[in-house]
């Protein structure tokens, strides 16, 4: 959209989050409140984009600078909307067009939206114009005041009258503006309300005092302006966020049992034919293929799962790969680099860490496998540990393919088990093992006959 500026008001600490983060950056459902509404503005193609930061200011820029082509201006102290917007005023010297403006806490302003209020705007040539919308229950917003069905002005809530808030349309905090009149006009703007801040919001009455016209667009679905300012409300706009994905997913052929235990973050994806049952988490960036099972009490996190895949319940899974045909759990743990090969099998109370566990390769129970790399159609017996830290650092264990670890073997990185070699039960190796040997490092049993007899005796 040529000559469209956007700014976006994240300056704020949000007193009600009780919280020592910026408001803008409380997750929700996956992502940094601020996050949505750069994605809402990506599609627009807008000429600039400026992020007003204040508390922690730091933190904030450091979320949002992935984007390219971001610039920053800092608002200190934060003294309302109008004071905000001014702190941009240099950035915009010479500038031409429209300015959207809009608050970074409304998750679910959609693009659609915003493209709507730009058009409205220009065809109507408005010096201003307020997206709004009707609700039933307007508390804590500004209120539209009409005079003869156009907006007249806009008081917000703790300045208002009761009848004043009896008013059932609200503003939303989000603005087109055009550049040429508005930092004139911000500087008319002044401190003369309960708050003592400088609120944008008067905007409308200066503009209509000067003749200027100024606009409304109502939004026709009104959640889509549904501000986050305390927990509860946060909590509320991530109800809304996970029950669309999860609904985007069922529609895309994904089975889902039971939605309301489902938690799906933002940009997870899902293959077809997948079944999703009651009770799992998926986060972050993490990838289900198709054809997949994960049963209850699982939590996947910033994960590839491949096509038919069987994740068995409650197991985590953070920063790992799980190939086609494999199947793990329950109660396994993969942590970061655990790469678990085609048709391998990680069973009851194993724990992976950074290491690859080759095709069809089993370690059914109690294992810890770290800092390894296990070939193909290896058994990894019961109580097998892989000691991998000496203290100071993390060593390598390589296991080839076919070999067979018993179960309750210790193996003391760095170490080789050669291909097909045997490791004999309750073994703690310290050496490599050559490729088709028998390893056996235990003490020897010996048997004393009536010693217990002997030991029971008063």
């Amino acid at each position: 959209m040529a000559n469209t500026h956007v700014v976006i008001l994240a300056a704020g600490k949000g007193t009600r989050m009780k919280s020592v983060a910026p408001k803008v950056l409380h997750r929700v459902a996956g992502l940094p409140m601020i996050e949505y509404a750069l994605r809402a503005i990506a599609p627009l193609n807008v000429t600039s984009t400026t992020i007003v930061v204040g508390y922690d200011g730091k933190l904030v820029r450091t979320a949002a600078s992935e984007c390219a082509d971001v610039r920053f201006v800092n608002q200190e102290p934060q003294l309302g909307t109008a004071h905000a917007l001014m702190q941009a005023e240099s950035v915009f010297t010479g500038a031409k067009g429209t300015l959207v403006l809009l608050a970074g806490d409304i998750p679910l302003l959609s693009t659609a939206t915003l493209r709507t209020l730009v058009a409205t705007h220009r065809n109507a040539g408005a010096a201003a114009t307020v997206l709004t919308a009707t609700v039933p229950r307007p508390f804590g917003y500004g209120r539209i005041m009409r005079a003869r069905g156009r907006i007249a002005r806009i008081i917000e809530e703790c300045d208002a009258t009761p009848d004043q808030r009896n008013i059932k349309e609200i503003n939303s905090g989000v603005y087109a503006l055009e550049l040429a009149p508005l930092f004139d006009a911000l500087r008319q703007v002044a401190a003369e309300n309960v708050q003592g801040e400088y609120y944008l919001t008067d905007l409308v009455s200066i503009y209509r005092r000067q003749k200027l016209l100024v606009e409304t667009v109502p939004v026709e679905q009104a959640e889509e302006i549904h501000g986050i300012n305390s927990r509860t409300e946060l909590a509320e706009v991530g109800a809304i966020l996970r029950q669309g994905k999860n609904e985007e997913l069922m529609a895309a052929g994904v089975t889902i049992e039971d939605p309301a235990t489902t938690y799906v973050d933002t940009d997870v994806t899902v293959g077809p034919d997948t079944v999703l049952h009651p009770g799992i988490t998926l986060e972050g960036r993490t990838v289900i293929g198709a054809a997949c099972e994960i049963h209850s009490g699982v939590r996947i996190v910033d994960s590839t799962i491949e096509d038919g895949v069987t994740i068995n319940n409650h197991c985590v899974i953070t920063k790992a790969h799980v190939a086609t045909g494999a199947r793990v759990g329950p109660f396994a743990h993969l942590r970061p680099d655990a790469d678990i090969r085609h048709e391998a099998k990680i069973g009851n109370f194993v724990e992976v860490k950074k290491a690859v566990v080759g095709r069809r390769s089993k370690a059914n129970h109690l294992a810890y496998l770290g800092d390894a790399t296990i070939g193909e159609d290896v058994n990894i017996g019961a109580g097998t540990i892989i000691c991998n830290y000496d203290g100071v650092a993390k060593h390598q264990t390589v296991i080839e393919d076919g070999a067979f670890i018993g179960s309750d073997t210790q193996l003391i990185a760095p170490v080789t088990v050669g291909k097909g070699a045997y490791i004999a039960s309750g073994s703690s190796i310290t050496d490599d093992v050559p490729p088709g040997s028998l390893a056996v490092a235990r003490v020897r049993q010996s048997i004393k006959k009536g010693w217990a007899e002997r030991k029971r005796r008063p």
